[in-house]
């Protein structure tokens, strides 16, 4: 299943400013590592932190969060799923097999 991309919305000036960045789940580090790749293309950030939901663990990249919600064990074979009232009508974490 691919992942819903969205537009990206940062605020016009970003250099000299403190930067966190949300993600629903850390997992491999992979999307993490990609999205601080596309905002040193937006500017020169002070400081970039990391929060997520869920940290459920088996890094390929050395990212590690500075705020996290949950961490869980999950077995490789298994997936995590976040939904928000505000986008999905739930406020929920579902771990799941694989299909």
């Amino acid at each position: 299943v691919q992942p819903v991309v969205r537009r990206t919305e940062l605020p016009p000036h970003i250099d000299n400013k403190d930067v966190i960045l949300v993600d629903d789940v850390l997992y491999t580090g992979r999307t993490v590592c990609a999205a601080l790749r596309a905002l040193t293309d937006f500017g020169r950030m002070r400081t970039i932190q990391l929060a997520v939901f869920i940290d459920r663990g088996h890094r390929e990249l050395p990212v590690e969060a500075n705020y996290v919600g949950r961490k869980i064990g999950t077995k490789e074979s298994e997936v995590v799923e976040v939904r928000l009232s505000e986008i999905d009508g739930e406020d929920a974490i579902y771990v799941m097999d694989k299909a």
